[in-house]
């Protein structure tokens, strides 16, 4: 029996540009994905850092034998995609190729250290910048130390790296100047949004929203569309935590350890989840509630990695219009480009931010559940660069 909505995905396949990208991402392949802290330090540490706020530094491995076990663990169930996060995976760099060689994987890295490309030549890197040359000095340097400046040293004209920018709800000043930098330098940007776990308040506090960073956002991508890896459905979605009537939240998010008893209520509440899905500690042995959180409030998240599997894994709520469906392939596919899963020009990418500044109202509320139509891809629930 075909599933309800089928028909109307036969239709909006029809189209040339959007069938294309979705047999990209059905000839990548299911994503059966976990996130890991590789290591327990850092060389630096960042205003509002959830790795530090969260206290998940408190694990570690002493030994390589736990990693050996942890990895043959993970390829025996199945996983395919690795997402690797905190501390800094730079300062790990034998068991970084360990994860490269066995899985699909992508890295979080601050950029103070470069991840060389003999080894890792088609490995995907996020390296995060959270503000301009000042604000990033104040932020992630201790007022000291220029960490962009070396990110964009040591990542210049690197196809593998790409800015993962953090931007603050009340810098939208800034983000045309930092983009020009990346940009300029040979890098792509994905946007992220600042978190201020730290309570610094003033410009860092998201009570006030994201409009105007959305609309600098937008600006960038009609300089840059085919540099920036953010649209403006995804920022959105982000920015406002609204998804098909839906708030983000706990009972909402995807981005969950399926098996762990903190979230037994959350998988039994009938909203879509990733049950391969779990969130490793740098003990490589326990795992916790979500990506980036232990006992945050998920009011406080704003983190793009996360938002982007709450849109794929919600493939149902948005097929009840053509430009609905545009904005839940788009994201996808988006993705699956990042994490160099599927291959593509400049040209598509435009194509795609084209289709999405048309289409990036939120969605009308559709039917949706736990379970995929049958001839959707399956999509990835990672943890955060």
């Amino acid at each position: 029996m075909a599933a309800a909505g089928s028909g109307r995905l036969r239709d909006y396949l029809d189209d040339p540009f959007l069938g294309g990208l979705y047999r990209a991402i059905r000839r990548a392949g299911p994503l059966r994905s976990i996130s890991v802290d590789l290591t327990n330090a850092c060389n630096i540490r960042c205003t509002g850092c959830y790795f530090f706020s969260e206290g998940m530094d408190a694990h570690r491995a002493d030994d390589d034998a736990a990693f050996d076990g942890f990895v043959e663990r993970e390829c025996a169930r199945g996983t395919n995609f690795v997402t690797v996060v905190g501390g800094e995976p730079s300062l790990a760099l034998d068991r970084l190729r360990v994860l490269y060689d066995r899985f699909r994987i992508n890295v979080a890295t601050n950029g103070i250290r470069r991840i060389p490309v003999d080894g890792f030549e088609r490995l995907p890197i996020g390296v995060s910048v959270w503000g301009d040359v000042a604000t990033d000095r104040e932020l992630r340097g201790g007022g000291r130390v220029d960490v962009f400046e070396r990110a964009l040293a040591n990542y210049r004209d690197d196809d593998r790296a790409f800015f993962y920018y953090t931007v603050a709800p009340g810098h939208a000043d800034q983000v045309e100047r930092v983009v020009e930098r990346c940009v300029d330098n040979g890098n792509r940007v994905l946007f992220n949004f600042y978190s201020d776990l730290a309570r610094t308040g003033g410009a860092f506090d998201a009570g006030g929203g994201f409009g105007t960073v959305r609309d600098a956002i937008e600006r960038s991508i009609e300089r840059w569309p085919d540099r920036i890896w953010t649209t403006a459905y995804l920022a959105h979605v982000v920015t406002t935590g609204e998804l098909d009537g839906r708030r983000w939240g706990h009972a909402t998010c995807t981005s969950v350890t399926a098996d762990h008893p903190i979230n037994r209520d959350r998988i039994g509440n009938g909203n879509p989840f990733n049950p391969h899905f779990r969130a490793y500690n740098a003990d490589f042995t326990t795992t916790r509630r979500c990506c980036t959180g232990v006992d945050r409030d998920c009011d406080t998240c704003f983190d793009t990695w996360e938002h982007f599997s709450w849109i794929t894994l919600n493939l149902r709520a948005h097929l009840a219009t053509r430009d609905a469906f545009t904005n839940w392939l788009t994201t996808t596919w988006l993705f699956y480009r990042i994490n160099r899963l599927v291959d593509a020009d400049e040209k598509t990418l435009r194509e795609v931010h084209r289709r999405t500044r048309l289409s990036c109202t939120p969605p009308p509320q559709a039917p949706s559940s736990p379970g995929g139509l049958p001839s959707e891809p399956a999509t990835a629930d990672a943890g955060p660069p």
